[in-house]
């Protein structure tokens, strides 16, 4: 056993009833639950921010392409999918898929009810992937590039305000050129909810061949081009390609750029989680600081002993030192336990809700992932064992002669 050690335990104890043992005890509990805070924090909003974006992209799409117009209402300008803009897609790395699509503002009426809505007119080619996760009742739709479909696929936000079920028939009244009102009647095959009732109470899903039908369109045109990328694909770096590549009346946007409010209050997060990790580490720092302060004042005829004896001051400091980092390691290992044990509980139950309607989603997400949890851990024991190094350094000062009298 080194010298430092065998005397660091003999003066050191969490077990006696005195001021030290009780302010060790007080900066463990502080360190746990600073531990605590920026584990489940940093899962939390790592876990939210991940789900929410997900669903924002899954609905609209990672990149749209559209055409180059000042158009800024919900019905855009059409442009044809020909071999030659296929062949520039097909030039551009990560695209793994590409879709046409359509929007038409409309309105849903019933005896007694009335809702405005976007209709989106998908084709056969449509990836449903996504909303075959969310589908609550019913099917989702299947179209051909023959026939004009008339089944639709609503939201349960809608539904429950028309009262509308799977099956059930459903008009929707249009605005032509002409400013003329014209009917059509759908057909409802399913219902879905994906929780982002800013998307959910707007959107129906109809047969494309519909909406050109209404606009007046060819068979071969339509409103935007959703594209889809490779897993791990750099978003903003294929849309720069894509946005060169493509002729000079389309332009390409990403889901941030077509959906800013949303991405801009995700990033609001990070700064909100930041300060708490500042927060609890400034914290935490501080009563491990004077912790140790008044253990070097409770000490200090043991430390003039001990300079008395021939002991340097580097080799008086590593024996506080040492208790130290202890006495941190003991506070974190305790802060991991509980913060990872809340974490998985929370993951695998969801037992802490949400108001879906406000924040998205209906429990409380989690993700941790084993390089975060390093860094976060390894992070923080070095900054806490350099903010140690500011008390050790009292002892330089210390005077043997005097603090050997000292009370």
């Amino acid at each position: 056993m080194s010298a430092p050690k065998f005397i660091a335990d003999r003066i050191f104890s969490l077990s006696k009833e005195n001021l030290s043992s009780t302010v060790m005890r007080l900066a463990v509990t502080s360190v746990a639950l600073a531990v605590i805070v920026m584990l489940i924090a940093w899962a939390v909003v790592v876990g939210f921010k991940n789900q929410i974006r997900d669903k924002v992209i899954g609905f609209v799409a990672p990149i749209h392409v559209q055409a180059l117009d000042k158009n800024e209402s919900v019905e855009e300008t059409p442009f044809v999918l020909d071999s030659m803009l296929i062949s520039r897609l097909n030039t551009v790395e990560d695209i793994s898929h590409y879709q046409q699509v359509a929007n038409k503002a409309g309105m849903i009426k019933t005896d007694d009810e009335i809702q405005g809505v976007v209709l989106k007119g998908v084709d056969m080619n449509y990836d449903w992937t996504y909303f075959d996760t969310y589908l609550i009742e019913g099917k989702t739709p299947r179209y051909t590039a023959d026939e004009r479909s008339t089944e639709v696929l609503v939201s349960k936000s809608i539904a429950d305000k028309m009262l509308l079920s799977v099956g059930d028939d459903v008009r929707v009244w249009f605005i032509d050129k002409d400013m003329q009102a014209r009917g059509r009647k759908f057909s409802v095959s399913g219902i879905f909810e994906t929780g982002l009732y800013e998307f959910d109470e707007r959107y129906v899903f109809a047969d494309l061949n519909q909406i050109r039908k209404l606009n007046g369109w060819e068979d071969n045109e339509a409103g935007l081009l959703e594209i889809a990328l490779t897993d791990n694909a750099d978003v903003d770096q294929v849309n720069e390609k894509l946005y060169h590549a493509l002729p000079a009346e389309l332009v390409s946007y990403t889901a941030r750029q077509s959906n800013p409010q949303i991405f801009d209050w995700l990033d609001l997060l990070d700064t909100n989680v930041w300060l708490i990790m500042a927060l609890m580490l400034l914290v935490a720092g501080i009563t491990v600081i004077s912790m140790l302060l008044i253990i070097i004042i409770e000490r200090t005829s043991t430390i003039g002993l001990l300079k008395a004896m021939g002991a340097s001051n580097k080799f008086v400091r590593a024996v506080f030192l040492r208790r130290s980092l202890r006495i941190l390691l003991i506070g974190m290992i305790i802060g991991n336990v509980i913060g990872l044990g809340f974490c998985f509980l929370q993951q695998y139950t969801g037992f802490i809700k949400l108001d879906a309607a406000t924040y998205y989603l209906s429990a409380v997400p989690i993700e941790m992932h084993l390089s975060t949890l390093i860094l976060i851990n390894l992070g923080t024991f070095l900054l806490w064992v350099l903010m140690l190094l500011i008390p050790t350094s009292v002892i330089n000062r210390i005077s043997p002669t005097k603090s050997i009298r000292f009370e």
